[in-house]
C-alpha cells in the first residue's frame, strides 16, 4: 500500500504573499508545515506541489531541506497541479495538505488515513463538517478518484481547489470524519496577517512540536487572543471560486 501526501505551496497569495516563507520559531511556516507532517506514520512521501512563479526557487529550498520532492505546475489549475505531482507514481492512496495549515497534527493525519481506509470508500476527510479547527485539514482519496475528477471537473472551483468534484458530483463514496467535542470555532490557518500573528505567538509562547491540544489548551487560557483572527470566515478562497462559477 503506498500512501503518498501532496501539500499546495505558491509564493502569491492575494491577502498574504509569500506567507509560507515567513518565520515561525526556528524555520519558515512552509518548513515547520512539512516537518510536523513529516511525522505521520502512515505517509510514505510528502510531495510540495507548486508553481513557476518568481521566487518559487525559496519554496522549493525549504521543501529540498525537509526532504521532500517537489513538482512545479500550473498557478491557477490547482487540480491539474496536484494530479500531474502523483501520476507517474499512481499510488494507492492520496492524502491532501495544503502549506498554510503550519500547526497541522501528523495524529490527526494518521487517524483521518486510517478511518477512510478501514471505510473502503473514495474520499474522506476531516474537515467536511469543520469540526477541527481550521488549520487541521486532511483529505484522503483514492488515486482513481483523483484521475476521475481531474479528467472530468470543468468548474473554476472545481480546478482551483482540487476536490469538490470528488465530493460534490455524486459519483464518489465519502466519509466524514467528526470529531466531539466541536473545536471548528478555533482558528490555526494562515492566510492573513492576522492569523500570523497568532500562530507566532503560539510557536513562541507554546512550541513547534505539540499536539494540537497544547495549543488549543494556551488559548483556552489566554482566551483575548482568540480575538486576533476572529473577522474572517473559514473557506474564504472557495467561497470566491464558487462565485467564479456563476460568472463563466
Amino acid at each position: 500500500m503506498k500512501v503518498i501526501a501532496v501539500t499546495q505551496a505558491r509564493i502569491s497569495s492575494s491577502r498574504l504573499p509569500q506567507k509560507v516563507l515567513l518565520p515561525l520559531g526556528s524555520m519558515t511556516a512552509l518548513s515547520l508545515h512539512l516537518k510536523r507532517a513529516g511525522k505521520s506514520k502512515l505517509i510514505n512521501e510528502i510531495i510540495v506541489a507548486t508553481t513557476n512563479e518568481v521566487g518559487v526557487e525559496k519554496i522549493i529550498a525549504e521543501a529540498k531541506s525537509q526532504n521532500c520532492r517537489v513538482f512545479q505546475g500550473s498557478l491557477d489549475d490547482v487540480l491539474d497541479r496536484f494530479y500531474q505531482a502523483v501520476a507517474k507514481d499512481k499510488p494507492d492512496y492520496v492524502v491532501r495538505l495544503t502549506s498554510d495549515c503550519p500547526l497541522i497534527d501528523p495524529e490527526l493525519i494518521d487517524e483521518t488515513i486510517k478511518k477512510f481506509i478501514h471505510s473502503q470508500l473514495d474520499y474522506g476527510a476531516n474537515c467536511l463538517n469543520s469540526t477541527l479547527p481550521d488549520g487541521m485539514d486532511v483529505e484522503v482519496f483514492k488515486f482513481s478518484a483523483l484521475e476521475t475528477a481531474w479528467k472530468e471537473a470543468k468548474l473554476k472551483s472545481e480546478r482551483e481547489h482540487v476536490t469538490p468534484y470528488i465530493r460534490n458530483s455524486g459519483k464518489f463514496e465519502v466519509l466524514a470524519v467528526d470529531y466531539t467535542p466541536n473545536l471548528g470555532s478555533y482558528r490555526l490557518t494562515l492566510d492573513t496577517i492576522e492569523d500570523y500573528n497568532l500562530i507566532k505567538k503560539l510557536v513562541e509562547e507554546v512550541g513547534e512540536d505539540l499536539p494540537m491540544e497544547a495549543y488549543l489548551n494556551y488559548l483556552r487560557k489566554n482566551p483575548e487572543l482568540l480575538k486576533i483572527n476572529s473577522q474572517y470566515e473559514r473557506n474564504e478562497g472557495y467561497q470566491k471560486s464558487l462565485k467564479g462559477d456563476s460568472e463563466c
